[in-house]
């Protein structure tokens, strides 16, 4: 008896193949379900809509409350912010990687997690101040956790001196 060796090793790697093409019905199912969730976190994140302020635009330098010219640059979302309803809002407050100086420490701000957060706080009471409802906007400092550049130079590093405004939700 003669085989075709030629013949069997192409159709051995071709059935497994095909054998491993073939999935259980629960795991076709668990498949399916990380698709939806994965559409469905698309859609949400199609949904938000995300203003970046350059932070030194907003506030002195070494400072956390908002400078005159800082106001009149967030005063072109008041509109949009004063009209939402049954949605969430937060500012996100982000800083460069230098650490704090003196002055600050003076008053209570430890480090750039907390002069972040005061920074935040400082845009969410003037939003509030001018008729955008407390209800829907929060405020979350991350300090310098989250660059969008390097810090290696002092360009870069007021690229991470900013506040991010995150719209969620059907209303917005």
């Amino acid at each position: 008896m003669i085989i075709d060796l030629t013949a069997a090793a192409r159709v051995v790697p071709l059935t497994a193949l095909l054998l491993g093409a073939c999935v259980s019905e629960s795991k076709y199912e668990t498949q399916t379900q990380q698709l939806q969730q994965t559409q469905a976190q698309l859609a949400r994140m199609q949904q938000q809509d995300k203003w970046v302020v350059a932070g030194d635009m907003l506030f002195p330098e070494g400072g956390y409350q908002l400078s005159a010219s800082g106001k009149q640059a967030l005063n072109q979302y008041v509109p949009k912010l004063q009209g939402l309803h049954n949605a969430k809002v937060v500012v996100y407050g982000y800083t460069d990687n230098l650490p704090v100086g003196p002055a600050l420490q003076r008053r209570g701000i430890a480090n750039n997690i907390d002069l972040s957060s005061k920074r935040a706080d400082d845009v969410v009471a003037y939003f509030t101040s001018q008729g955008v409802d407390s209800n829907i906007i929060s405020a979350k400092g991350f300090g310098d956790t989250h660059p969008v550049a390097s810090n290696d130079t002092p360009q870069s590093r007021s690229q991470n001196r900013r506040i991010e405004i995150v719209m969620e939700g059907p209303g917005a």
